[in-house]
């Protein structure tokens, strides 16, 4: 057992209440925060004010929407599965909230004269826990979709049930080479393995495949199929108001921060800045830990912000297309490249025959694979092919409006009737 593990077992039961309580506020007031701040710096980039008028500067506007949807009438379809239209809501909001047990906000402090670390639970798998929270957090969206009782919010559910299976594979794959130098699962070991170094660096390309996949996961723009305003009005919550559309509005930002808190767990270090304690002591406490953690944080929470103010939604047959075609292929090849080369350190040979032969190895595979032409194309050159996957005709034409048709047949009709009319009387006055 490790000195963390030790000491979370040693925690009294009103520690572990108290940090299960600041958990859940965690939760909750990065979602007021995050919502008043996205607004804010979507407007910036839009060259608009973004809320200013309800409290200091603007700030306190996301709490008053909170206020305003609670006290909003509850309306339910007349289809709707009522127990399952109930539960769906709860079903996305709950895992969301249990991923943050596993993960180790800073190192060890000292609240109340009881010695503890920043964190709830240190499992040997606490890894597969966060994967599994976000698994489970798709079925509340299906069940949403299914339980409204409306083909449009169905639609989306099942668009969205597509998305996570393919983003999710993508996702683990990306943990392995982290967990292969790590040698453990556990979100501490994985921390304490990077006090001398981060893996965003050593491992560029999971990191790069982990920040793609945990946009499509987590459903936000240019990944948010699921709600898709232009396409299916509201999305898999088109039929939700009151208190039960204001838990998935939870869910999905609640998500967001805890996805940005895995990324600052796996490749950053979690709170730890190796060259910071060289400077002063100081820097290696828990407390400033939880500060930097913080902040790296913070960084991946922007990220998600400056994607949605910057870059249009994909459609869906690009967006599939990225997943199982560039993201878990890229993965693959790359996990391999991790294996050949950590067998080759233990064996003792020499690792620059090896990189030569798989950096030559994975450009003739690039080669191919993008010069390669599609034969679909290529057996039918006249007609306009976007992609493999089901989609829209690119020749659609908007057909005239039956009332304006009618009225143009009116119109033609009166100019008939006046041109006898019209030709008569010439012939009158001619005579």
């Amino acid at each position: 057992m490790t000195r963390t593990q030790q000491l979370l077992a040693d925690d009294p039961l009103w520690l572990i209440v108290l940090k299960v309580v600041l958990l859940f506020a965690i939760g909750v007031v990065m979602t007021l925060f995050m919502i008043n701040w996205e607004r804010k710096v979507v407007g910036r980039m839009q060259q608009r004010p973004g809320p200013n008028r309800v409290g200091p500067g603007g700030w306190l506007q996301s709490l008053a929407d909170g206020l305003k949807l609670a006290f909003k009438e509850d309306i339910m379809p007349v289809m709707a599965d009522k127990r399952v239209y109930f539960i769906a809501p709860v079903i996305s909001t709950i895992p969301a909230f249990v991923a943050f047990s596993v993960i180790p906000f800073g190192g060890t402090v000292t609240i109340f004269g009881e010695e503890t670390v920043l964190q709830l639970v240190d499992l040997p798998v606490g890894v597969l826990v966060v994967l599994a929270c976000s698994s489970l957090g798709v079925y509340g969206i299906v069940l949403g979709g299914w339980a409204s009782g409306s083909p449009y919010p169905l639609l989306a559910a099942l668009r969205s049930a597509a998305q996570v299976i393919s983003y999710e594979i993508a996702l683990g794959l990306s943990i392995v080479g982290v967990i292969l130098y790590a040698g453990s699962m556990s979100t501490a070991d994985i921390v304490g393995a990077q006090s001398s170094g981060w893996y965003v660096l050593l491992l560029a390309p999971s990191f790069v495949v982990f920040v793609i996949s945990m946009v499509g996961e987590t459903n936000r723009a240019p990944f948010d199929l699921p709600e898709a305003e232009s396409e299916l009005v509201g999305g898999f919550h088109t039929e939700y108001s009151s208190l039960k559309f204001a838990l998935f509005f939870l869910a999905e930002y609640v998500n967001m921060v805890t996805v940005s808190a895995m990324a600052t767990t796996l490749f950053l270090g979690g709170g730890q800045i190796p060259w910071l304690p060289a400077l002063w002591s100081g820097f290696d406490s828990g407390w400033f830990q939880f500060l930097a953690f913080v902040l790296k944080m913070f960084i991946f929470l922007f990220v998600f912000i400056w994607l949605r103010g910057t870059l249009p939604r994909l459609r869906y047959d690009q967006f599939m297309r990225l997943g199982w075609k560039v993201l878990v292929p890229g993965s693959l090849l790359w996990i391999l490249m991790i294996f050949a080369i950590r067998t080759y350190r233990n064996s003792g040979e020499g690792v620059t025959s090896l990189l030569v032969a798989v950096g030559i190895g994975l450009a003739v595979v690039l080669v191919i694979a993008f010069l390669v032409p599609d034969r679909q194309v290529q057996q039918e050159p006249v007609i306009e092919v976007a992609s493999d996957y089901p989609v829209p005709p690119l020749d659609l034409t908007v057909p005239t409006p039956p009332r304006h048709k009618l009225r143009a047949r009116r119109l033609a009709a009166g100019a008939e009737n006046r041109e006898p009319a019209l030709a008569g009387g010439k012939d009158k006055k001619d005579v």
